[in-house]
Order: structure tokens, then C-alpha cells, then sequence
């Protein structure tokens, strides 16, 4: 089998603060080789900016007008327990990472925040990123995709599915605006806990994620994470990659790995579904500038 990439990793599980000796030399050797083993040749480190102490200065107060003072001090203690790794060393340590050879894409997963993307882009110009990955997690002050959290299920409970994915659709057209990042990830996000809405309305926000990629000039992941959460379905949905497909959004493959044991999960899989839906290419890049290279081909240098 040929090359493919993993476009989306993290160095820690959510559960776990980060530490540097996660983005050891050791530590991302190990990553590639794994990497390798499934035959994708090429990673992108894509940490949450809000991991990052100068990234939660750039996001500002997440949950500010949110009402509700459970989902508020929710969101507030999520983000004091995750921001507190160092931007400047985490980027550090992926160049001389590919300095030393291994075939790593210094990235970042941006979390879409409104009102704060060109504070977030002012922060993110002073550094040599490869790619940004863009994505939407959370509603307002909702972490609607934190699947068994008790304060998210009441959430989707008072909502409900038609709601959340109005929501959501609108969310990722904003962020897609923007045009601040270049990767859509996991596009259909939303339908995480396997709930959707009725074929009609379905249709329609898969209608308005597509359109708002292509006219973005974004690429959109096609992700293996979906798998192995309850709605046991990749990302996206394949009624909307043959959107993307039929609009001329190009795709990346993506294992959104938050540990080594994921990484490239499912590689081949990732294939057959780009190729079933008519790719023959996936999309690469360095210095946030996009290059299509073969499905399943060469990696550029």
C-alpha cells in the first residue's frame, strides 16, 4: 500500500495535562513509527490551542453572556485545568523534530471562538505553522461533543437534535468565513453521540458545511475518530463528502489520535472512503500553503 497522511494528532489525552516529555524527540519518533507501520508517512501535530497558556489569552472569556452558572463554571473549569502547556516550546519541539527527520507537519487545532479569530490569528501569525486545523466544539458555553458528561446530556436533552445542529451548521459557516484556518476537522462533528436530525434538515446542513468549505477554499478531513465513538460512523457522513467531492473541496485523512495507540487509525479505511467518493488526490501542506499530492502516492519533501 501506498503513503497516506495523519492530519490531525495529539500529544495528550484530554484527561491529562500536558507535560514536554510528550513532545520529546522519543516521544514523536515513536508517533511516526507507528505512523509508518499503517503506511502514512507524513503527521501533522495538532494540538488545541487552548492547551496553551498564550492561546487561553487570545481566546478570552469563552463562556462571557452565558447565563446558566452550571454550564459557565463548566466551561471555566475546563479551560483553567487544560490551558497550561507552552506554545513557543510545543512549536520548538516540531521543528527540531523534522530538523532531526521525521516526518512531522507543524500544526494546530483552532477551536472556533466568535468575536476572537483575529485576536487568535495576530497570536498565530508569529509562528511557522504548516497548517490550522479549524473546528467547532463547543456551543456558546456547551461542550456538546464531551459524550457521557452529565451538564452535556441535559444540554442535549433541553435542545434536542434539530437544535443542535441548526446550531452547529451556523457555528462552522462562521468559522469557514473567517477564513482563518485550512482543514476542516471532522466536519459533521456534531452527530458524535450518534443523534440527528430528520432527512430534510440533514440535507440541508450538509448542504450549507459544504458550501461554506468550498467557499472558504478549506479542505475538509475525512477522519476515523467518528469509529470509535458511540455514533460508529467516520467523519464526515458520506452523503456529505460526496458534496465536498461534487463542490471541489479537497480532503485530508486524519486519525485525530490523542495518545500514540490511534495514530493512523484505520488508514486504509480512511482510503477506500476518499477513493469511493472520487478523490484520487489528498491535500498537503507547508507553511499553510496547500498542495494536492496522490491518494495513496508520494508525500512532497
Amino acid at each position: 500500500m501506498g503513503s497516506l497522511l495523519d492530519y490531525h494528532v495529539h500529544l495528550w489525552p484530554h484527561a491529562e495535562r500536558a507535560s514536554s516529555a510528550q513532545y520529546g524527540l522519543e516521544a514523536l519518533a515513536a508517533y511516526c513509527a507507528r505512523a509508518a507501520e499503517a503506511g502514512v508517512e507524513e503527521i501533522a501535530l495538532t494540538e488545541h490551542l487552548f492547551r496553551f497558556r498564550a492561546g487561553r489569552s487570545a481566546i478570552g472569556d469563552v463562556a462571557a453572556g452565558e447565563q446558566d452558572p452550571v454550564l459557565r463554571a463548566t466551561m471555566e473549569s475546563y479551560f483553567d485545568h487544560h490551558a497550561t502547556a507552552d506554545l513557543d516550546e510545543y512549536v520548538t519541539a516540531a521543528l527540531e523534530a523534522r530538523a532531526a527527520g521525521l516526518p512531522v507537519v507543524v500544526g494546530l487545532e483552532v477551536d472556533y471562538c466568535p468575536g476572537r479569530m483575529d485576536a487568535i490569528g495576530r497570536l498565530l501569525a508569529g509562528y511557522p505553522f504548516d497548517v490550522l486545523l479549524g473546528s467547532v466544539h463547543w456551543l456558546g458555553a456547551w461542550l456538546f461533543d464531551d459524550v457521557g458528561d452529565e451538564t452535556s446530556e441535559a444540554q442535549w436533552r433541553l435542545h434536542g437534535a434539530d437544535d443542535a445542529w441548526r446550531r452547529y451548521t451556523g457555528a462552522l459557516e462562521e468559522l469557514a468565513a473567517t477564513r482563518s484556518c485550512d482543514v476542516l476537522a471532522h466536519p459533521d462533528l456534531v452527530k458524535v453521540s450518534g443523534r440527528r436530525p430528520g432527512d430534510a434538515l440533514l440535507a440541508e446542513c450538509h448542504e450549507r458545511i459544504a458550501v461554506a468549505a468550498a467557499a472558504s477554499g478549506m479542505a475538509a478531513e475525512i477522519s476515523s475518530a467518528g469509529w470509535r465513538k458511540p455514533v460508529g460512523e467516520a467523519y464526515p457522513a458520506p452523503s456529505l463528502l460526496e458534496r465536498f467531492r461534487a463542490l471541489g473541496v479537497p480532503v485530508t485523512t486524519a486519525s485525530d489520535s490523542h495518545g500514540p495507540g490511534d495514530v493512523a487509525d484505520r488508514a486504509a479505511d480512511l482510503a477506500h472512503l476518499a477513493e469511493s467518493a472520487g478523490y484520487t488526490t489528498l491535500r498537503a501542506f507547508r507553511a499553510r500553503v496547500g498542495r494536492d499530492v496522490p491518494l495513496r502516492g508520494a508525500v512532497p519533501a
